[in-house]
Order: C-alpha cells, then sequence, then structure tokens
C-alpha cells in the first residue's frame, strides 16, 4: 500500500516527474490565455464543499474570482486571448480557495466521525 502511495505521490508531483511537469505548464499556458487562476475551475455547485469555502473567503477575494470568470467567458465568446503583457502578468497557479477547502473538509469529517448532521445537504427539487 505504501509503495503504490509513493509512485502515485512521484507520478504527479512536477518536481520530481518531467511527464507532471509538462502537463502543469501546458494547463498553465491555457489558463493564462484567459486570465483564470487554477481554483477558479472549481464549480460551487458541483461539490458543496466548495461552496462552503467560497462563503468563507473573504468578499474581495470572491468578487476578483468572479471577475476573472467573466473576463475568460468573454474571451471564449469572441474567440480571442489576452494580449501577450497581460498574459506575462498572470500567476495561474497561486492558490486562494486550496486553505480553506481543506479546512471545510476537514470540519465535515470531524462532524461525520462525531455523529452530528451535516451544515448544508443537497436536495433534489
Amino acid at each position: 500500500m505504501a509503495i503504490m502511495e509513493s509512485i502515485l505521490k512521484f507520478m504527479v508531483d512536477p518536481k520530481k516527474n518531467w511527464l507532471a511537469a509538462q502537463h502543469m505548464k501546458s494547463v498553465s499556458k491555457r489558463l493564462k490565455k484567459y486570465g483564470l487562476r487554477y481554483d477558479d475551475l472549481y464549480d460551487p455547485y458541483y461539490d458543496l464543499d466548495i461552496k462552503e469555502a467560497l462563503a468563507r473567503l473573504p468578499r474581495e477575494v470572491v468578487d476578483a474570482r468572479i471577475q476573472r470568470l467573466k473576463r475568460a467567458h468573454d474571451l471564449s465568446m469572441k474567440h480571442e486571448y489576452l494580449s501577450s503583457d497581460m498574459q506575462a502578468m498572470q500567476t495561474p497557479f497561486r492558490y486562494y480557495l486550496q486553505d480553506m477547502l481543506v479546512l471545510v473538509k476537514r470540519e465535515r469529517a470531524e462532524r461525520e466521525a462525531l455523529g452530528a448532521l451535516p451544515l448544508y445537504q443537497r436536495t433534489i427539487p
């Protein structure tokens, strides 16, 4: 089990695996074209933990995320990309949601372990 875990960590670590580094470079290039960050790709309607983590972030961070998504959507609809100088200023792997998401998942796991009711549940209309 530990061997498989270490192999998996090696495979996805861009510092150790050349293919993972190439994949990260490719994703970074595509995100820069639209001015997005990696955390912008998380969908709050898909996972309620993400929705909760976004609700806990400061309003300025959420507003910046919304603006990046609107700009990316606008550029996509126009079949355009950001200018080269704007792409150079982008930081696609500067995370803003990861720490809060880990905290929300940890809290949810703790509540489940204690047998408490979840804070939020998905309902089918």
